[in-house]
C-alpha cells in the first residue's frame, strides 16, 4: 500500500513539473546550460597562484597539483586532466610566460598567457589573458596583488634566465600524478576556495602588450586548433563575443530562471496560504457557530432553566389547582345532585308512606330550607355548601324519627 502511494505521488510530482515547463516554455526564453570548455580552468586562480608561488617552476607545480586540481581541462578528451606547462619568452622590459596543456608527443595547445611589462616607475603591469580559441578574443584579467609578489624584480636581473618546462608528453615530474576531470559545477565551487579574495582581479578588454603575439610565436602551440577549426568558441557559442559575454548571459539566463521559480513559489505559497486562511476561517466560522450554539445551550440551562422550570411548575400547579377545583366542583355538583334527589325520592316514599298511614302526622320543614340547600351549594363558595351540606343530611336523615330544622347556625330538636 505505501510503494503505491509512493508512486501516485511521484507521478503526480512529475505531472506538476511537466505542466509548469508547458506553461513556461511559451512564456521564457529558455537558453541552453551546456558547460564550456572554458568553464574548466579558472583564469582568477591561475592569477591568484601566479602571485603567491616563488618563481615559476613552483608556479607549473603548483598549477599541475594533483591535490589541489587548479585545473579541470581534458582537451584531447582522453578522460584525464591534461598537464599544463610553463615557457617563458621576454624582450626588454617585457615578459611573456605561455601556458599550454600537453595534448600528445609534440603537441602542444596554448591555453593562456601571463604578460607582465615594467612602467618607469618600477611597477609590474599583469595581464593575463586568455586564449581566444578557449575564451574567445580579448577575455583578460589585471590582477592587483595586495602585497607585491618577491620574485618579480627576478625577471629584470642581468643573471636571469628565462624558463622553459622540461617536461613533455610521458615525462613527468614525480608529484605529478593523473586524476580525471569533476564535474563542472563542482569545479566551481572546488576553485572558489584556491583564490585569494584579498586581491583585486578587474576584467578588461584592452590588451596593453600589441606585440606579445609576436613575442611567443615560435613557442606557440595550436594542435587543437588546427585539427579541430570549428570547435573554437565563437563557433560553439552563436551570438557570443567571449567568455565574459558568456558569463552575463547565463547570470541573466539564471535570474529569470530564479525569478520565475519565485514567482512560482510565491503563487503556490500564496494559494497554499489562501487555502489555509479559508480553512482556518471555515474552521473558525464552524468554531464561532459551535461556540454559539454551545453558549446559548449553556445560557439557557443555567439561568433560563430553572426560570422554566418553576414557572412549568407553576402552570402546572394552576392546571392541576383548577383541575382539582373543577373536579371537586362537579363531585360536589354531582353529590349535590345526588343528595337533592336522594331526598326527593325518600320523600316520595315517605310521603307514600305517611299517605298510608294516616294516623300519624309529620311536620316537614319549610321548602326554601331545602331548596335552598342546593341553590346555595351552586353559588356559594364550598364552605357554604360544607355547611348547608350537612344541615340537609341531618334535616334529610332525621325523618322517620324526630325531625331536625336549622335556624341561623343552632340545631334544635323538635318533637315527633
Amino acid at each position: 500500500m505505501k510503494i503505491f502511494r509512493f508512486a501516485l505521488i511521484a507521478m503526480a510530482m512529475l505531472t506538476g513539473s511537466v505542466g509548469i515547463a508547458q506553461n513556461n516554455r511559451g512564456n521564457a526564453t529558455v537558453v541552453a546550460q551546456n558547460y564550456d570548455i572554458s568553464d574548466n580552468l579558472d583564469l582568477q586562480a591561475v592569477a591568484s597562484i601566479f602571485g603567491e608561488s616563488r618563481d615559476l617552476e613552483d608556479f607549473e607545480r603548483r598549477i599541475n597539483d594533483p591535490q589541489a586540481q587548479i585545473s579541470n581541462l581534458d582537451l584531447n578528451n582522453d578522460n584525464y586532466v591534461d598537464y599544463l606547462r610553463v615557457v617563458e619568452v621576454g624582450e626588454g622590459d617585457v615578459r611573456v610566460i605561455v601556458i599550454q596543456a600537453v595534448l600528445g608527443q609534440d603537441q602542444f595547445q596554448d591555453v593562456a598567457t601571463i604578460e607582465l611589462e615594467r612602467q618607469r616607475n618600477k611597477t609590474v603591469q599583469v595581464q593575463i589573458v586568455g586564449n581566444s580559441y578557449i575564451y574567445g578574443p580579448n577575455y583578460i584579467y589585471e590582477p592587483f596583488y595586495y602585497s607585491t609578489p618577491m620574485f618579480f624584480d627576478m625577471f629584470w636581473m642581468a643573471t636571469y634566465r628565462p624558463y622553459y618546462s622540461p617536461w613533455y608528453w610521458g615525462y613527468y615530474p614525480t608529484y605529478y600524478s593523473y586524476w580525471r576531470p569533476m564535474p563542472v559545477f563542482r569545479y566551481h565551487s572546488h576553485i572558489y576556495s584556491h583564490i585569494n579574495h584579498r586581491n583585486r582581479y578587474s576584467y578588461t578588454d584592452n590588451r596593453r602588450l600589441v606585440r606579445a603575439d609576436r613575442m611567443y610565436s615560435g613557442v606557440r602551440g595550436n594542435s587543437l586548433e588546427r585539427q579541430n577549426p570549428n570547435r573554437s568558441f565563437t563557433s560553439r557559442n552563436e551570438n557570443v563575443t567571449n567568455r565574459r559575454a558568456l558569463e552575463s548571459t547565463r547570470d541573466t539566463s539564471r535570474s529569470r530562471n530564479a525569478m520565475t521559480g519565485s514567482n512560482l513559489r510565491g503563487s503556490n505559497r500564496n494559494e497554499g496560504v489562501g487555502r489555509v486562511q479559508n480553512a482556518d476561517s471555515r474552521n473558525s466560522l464552524s468554531t464561532g457557530r459551535a461556540t454559539t450554539v454551545n453558549s446559548g445551550r449553556q445560557r439557557v440551562s443555567s439561568e433560563e432553566f430553572s426560570r422554566n422550570r418553576s414557572s412549568n411548575a407553576t402552570l402546572r400547579s394552576d392546571r392541576a389547582t383548577i383541575q382539582n377545583s373543577g373536579s371537586l366542583r362537579s363531585n360536589r355538583n354531582s353529590s349535590s345532585i345526588r343528595r337533592e334527589s336522594a331526598p326527593a325520592s325518600s320523600r316520595i316514599e315517605r310521603s307514600s308512606r305517611i299517605s298510608s298511614q294516616p294516623s300519624r302526622s309529620f311536620s316537614q320543614p319549610s321548602s326554601s330550607s331545602r331548596s335552598s340547600a342546593p341553590t346555595m351549594s351552586r353559588s356559594s363558595s364550598p364552605s357554604m355548601s360544607r355547611s348547608s351540606a350537612p344541615s340537609m343530611s341531618r334535616s334529610s336523615g332525621s325523618m322517620g324519627g324526630g325531625g331536625r330544622s336549622s335556624s341561623g347556625g343552632g340545631m334544635t330538636r323538635g318533637g315527633r
